[in-house]
């Protein structure tokens, strides 16, 4: 399984990915972010889903790059042209994939600024090769083990929060999946673009560089709760009251 997240901000999006992969009982670590880095011309793809599909796939657009990136001066016709190889890899794979008992499960989030893009973009493209875009009123999305990460940044991410605050909600996301997911673990990488800067900047992340947050955040939440205003659930350890029959 895997944890990637997109951010979207008025001040540019970022990603962050863990690096776990999983097969059996095998435990390996291994990039999930892929960039394109040019003048004026910057974007980022994470994948969850069959390593196999991935790499095939990644491989494929990497050559489309070499030969075509020129004419990709809007990021979703980037996009366009990774769904063309994810159907093309779907083509050849799905069904000998699927006879083995293994579905073809491609999610990708791509994110980025190309020259004629007036702010940074943000698309979530599906395994059949279509996408939608994310937009200011959900100014992110996860892919790979959604369920546990999502309340925290639903609860603390808009789009007017810096790209640092986003960050940090990502990484108290990640650090909730993690803890309740044995198939999600460190290091963790993230990549950052500002809006009109074109330069993404990528960094990995080993526990012990973030393990003081996690326990800073779990101090706090439980002190939290502790002092929460709720009076009223005192009620639920009173008697219970007795009931007046009317004959």
């Amino acid at each position: 399984m895997t944890y990637c997240l997109g951010i979207l901000s008025k001040e540019g999006v970022a990603g962050l990915a863990d690096t776990r992969i999983t097969s059996g009982n095998d435990t390996t670590t291994a990039k999930k972010i892929y960039t394109v880095q040019r003048e004026k011309h910057s974007f980022f793809i994470m994948t969850s889903g069959l390593r196999s599909v991935r790499d095939k796939a990644i491989t494929y657009f990497g050559e489309v790059i070499e030969a075509q990136d020129e004419k990709f001066t809007k990021l979703y016709k980037a996009v366009n042209q990774f769904g063309e190889q994810v159907k093309r890899v779907a083509l050849e794979d799905k069904r000998s994939l699927e006879e083995a008992g293994l579905y073809f499960n491609l999610f990708s989030i791509v994110g980025g600024q190309l020259e004629e893009d007036k702010e940074p973009k943000m698309y979530l493209l599906y395994p059949q090769g279509n996408w939608i875009e994310i937009g200011p009123g959900t100014p992110y999305v996860i892919i790979g083990n959604t369920g546990f990460g999502n309340p925290i940044l639903k609860r603390s991410l808009t789009y007017d929060s810096t790209l640092e605050f986003g960050l940090k909600s990502g990484f108290l996301s990640f650090d909730a999946t993690r803890i309740s997911a044995n198939d999600v673990d460190y290091p963790i990488d993230t990549v950052v673009l500002r809006k009109n800067e074109y330069n993404l900047i990528e960094h990995r992340f080993e526990e012990k560089e973030l393990g003081h947050i996690s326990e800073f955040w779990n101090s706090r939440l439980k002190a939290g709760i502790e002092k929460l205003p709720a009076v009223a659930l005192s009620r639920a350890f009173a008697p219970n009251e007795q009931m007046t029959l009317i004959e």
